[in-house]
């Protein structure tokens, strides 16, 4: 080896690589937001590598508050812990648990401000036909 190929990168250049690793993994977890993104995941078989899940588990940093203050998307570090249950990772492949996941979605955006600060935020009714099993872990 040479010794320009065995020399460490100038600061610069890792600085640079760590802005660019910190970019591309909050755009990620900014996506995992999406339920359509994550049943798509599923469906092609992604969620079910032993590598991607290690991925999401490495993930879990994003929780802390000196990083979570950079998520725009509040959803994505609630389903990024979802996708740390295998039950989960199996059930948002099904179109039923995706369009679950996209209601109970909607239902909080919508709800959320309603009450004024302070107060309880109002529960959405509840449809008996639409719930789905408990075993999916709920914020």
């Amino acid at each position: 080896m040479s010794q320009a190929e065995s020399a460490p990168p100038p600061p610069q250049d890792a600085r640079a690589a760590n802005r660019t690793r910190f970019e591309l993994e909050l755009e990620f977890v900014q996506s995992l937001a999406n339920p359509f993104y994550l049943h798509s995941l599923a469906q092609q078989g992604i969620l079910k590598q032993p590598a991607f899940i290690n991925f999401l588990a490495y993930l879990q940093y994003w929780k802390e508050k000196d990083y979570a203050r950079f998520i725009l998307y509040p959803h994505a570090l609630h389903h990024l812990e979802l996708l740390q249950h295998a039950q989960f990772r199996e059930d948002i492949a099904k179109d039923e648990w995706r369009e679950y996941l996209n209601q109970k979605q909607f239902d909080h955006w919508r709800t959320w401000r309603n009450a004024p600060l302070g107060a309880p935020a109002p529960q959405p009714a509840q449809e008996a036909s639409s719930e789905l099993p408990s075993q999916l872990p709920t914020q």
